[in-house]
């Protein structure tokens, strides 16, 4: 049996027109997001799409998403594993082509993750599981580009 669960988010942006010449016509790309409950989410585009290099931006945000949903699956599949995480990091990359035409779109994640464990045992597992994490991570499995591991796993 499917389940379906809606997620809802609020966006709110007012006109803040920024003239740089006479013949084309910028505007502010700031804006907030609201979700029911949660503290608000200020945005903009990238600092290389004119955006405030101080907010978050969709690109951030879906390399985020991406990183956070992959620990959270890798640490489902451990546990289903009897594998104990003690730490879990990530310094993951996203590559974002950009068209002479200005349409782009991302080509390739790639996730880091530096994984601690408690029993030396199961490192060769451990790292194993990163790829049926992959399988379950919603993001992921949402994602129309690769979205690659390049895994360690120490015990201590």
């Amino acid at each position: 049996m499917t389940f379906k669960h809606i997620f809802k988010v609020t966006l709110n942006w007012a006109s803040n027109q920024i003239q740089e010449d006479s013949t084309k016509r910028f505007y502010s790309k700031n804006h907030q997001i609201k979700i029911e409950g949660k503290p608000i989410l200020n945005v903009s585009a990238a600092k290389a799409f004119k955006g405030d290099p101080e907010l978050y931006n969709p690109e951030d945000l879906l390399l985020s998403s991406l990183v956070s949903c992959h620990m959270m699956s890798y640490l489902y599949v451990c546990s289903q594993n009897g594998i104990e995480v003690l730490e879990y990091s990530d310094n993951a990359e996203a590559t974002l082509e950009v068209n002479p035409d200005g349409s782009g779109r991302f080509v390739e994640v790639r996730l880091n993750p530096k994984v601690k464990i408690s029993n030396s045992d199961k490192i060769k597992l451990a790292l194993e599981l990163h790829q049926k994490a992959n399988q379950f991570c919603f993001i992921a499995n949402s994602c129309n580009f690769p979205v690659l591991h390049e895994a360690s796993c120490e015990a201590i």
